[in-house]
């Protein structure tokens, strides 16, 4: 009995200290880019096999530059369609890079929705790991501190295996629903 009411205890401490764990701080770009070309830089490869990030780490040592992403907002495809801008649908793992922009700073909100695996920073920080196979369904949200309005370095590695592809970001203020990443939210 005792035991149970301190593994109580325990577990409501760890819920509450989550809930109010503090913003991740983002750090913008510094310098701020310049002109800037739209979209995202990508890269490709395609390897025999990716079911992990690591995989995906591994094929990228050999990935060739891509067309640049629009932005990050990908719908999921039909089965057999392009992921990406890959000119393939199976098997293929993207190294992301670029920028992002805020128009306001402040305490924000970013999920992403991914088909398959995902790992990506904004502004030096860890916003996103999906390591598996998923369906297009929003991943662990999290909360992030814009200090300033700018432009916030951005890195991503995907990768897609079988059946069906998206890659979304979603962001908005604290106390809204994330909302699409407009494509104009992204340079490189």
């Amino acid at each position: 009995m005792k035991l149970s009411r301190i593994a109580s205890f325990a577990v409501a401490v760890l819920i509450a200290g989550a809930a109010s764990a503090a913003p991740l701080k983002l750090s913008p770009a510094n310098p701020q880019p310049g002109s800037l070309k739209p979209g995202l830089a990508v890269k490709y490869a395609f390897p025999d096999e990716v079911r992990t990030l690591s995989q995906a780490d591994q094929a990228l040592k050999s990935a060739k530059p891509g067309r640049p992403l629009a932005g990050l907002d990908y719908w999921d495809t039909e089965e057999g369609g392009e992921t990406l801008t890959s000119g393939q649908a199976l098997r293929v793992v993207a190294g992301i890079s670029g920028y992002v922009r805020f128009d306001a700073p402040g305490v924000y909100v970013i999920d992403f929705l991914s088909n398959d695996g995902l790992r990506a920073s904004i502004g030096g920080k860890k916003v996103a790991v999906i390591d598996e196979r998923t369906p297009c369904e929003p991943g662990d949200a999290v909360e992030v501190e814009v200090p300033v309005a700018g432009w916030y370095p951005l890195e991503a590695v995907y990768f897609q295996r079988l059946g069906t592809a998206c890659l979304h970001m979603r962001a908005a203020p604290k106390g809204s629903a994330p909302d699409w990443m407009p494509n104009a939210a992204f340079g490189h």
